[in-house]
């Protein structure tokens, strides 16, 4: 198989935008499922793509996923402090699961994080169900760092998101 990983292209927007929205709907991220806010932010792959940069994964022509690389702060970015960068709303289309794209585009994102000047960490945010992407950061040498974990509805007891750092 033979994956490229490149900057997404405005023309591949909307796509994106519906494989992102689809993988946490399909996999049950989304508390509210059609009706969750958050969807229409993952739908907004243009917003992310003026803030930060976006990264497809593309085999033959055909769009497998995409994530979004924030380098060094700015409004994309969660929980990322100075000289870190982050990873956010990395998503793989289910039907090409398990050949390697996930682990494609976070590779990508710490490729591009070593080569940004002042940064000596990636750091990113998980849902505890979101075991297929635990696997892959693991396996990358990412670490938990439970100290960071966090709830992006504070209202809401049970979103807490597991914090994850790489030290570059």
């Amino acid at each position: 198989m033979d994956i490229a990983i490149r900057q997404a292209e405005p023309g591949e927007y909307d796509r994106l935008g519906e494989i992102t929205a689809q993988a946490y709907l399909q996999d049950g991220l989304l508390d509210f499922g059609e009706s969750d806010a958050y969807l229409a932010e993952l739908r907004d792959v243009a917003k992310r793509a003026a803030a930060a940069e976006v990264l497809v994964a593309v085999e033959s022509g055909r769009l497998l996923g995409g994530v979004t690389f924030v380098p060094s702060g700015g409004p994309m970015a969660d929980i990322a402090a100075p000289g870190e960068a982050e990873i956010r709303m990395l998503a793989v289309a289910h039907d090409a699961r398990g050949r390697g794209a996930g682990e494609a585009l976070v590779r990508a994102c710490v490729d591009r994080a070593r080569a940004t000047q002042g940064c000596v960490r990636i750091v990113l945010s998980t849902q505890r169900t979101m075991h297929g992407a635990h696997r892959i950061y693991e396996r990358m040498g990412f670490v938990r760092t439970p100290e960071r974990d966090w709830n992006p509805i504070p209202h809401l007891d049970d979103i807490t998101l597991l914090t994850y750092e790489l030290t570059l």
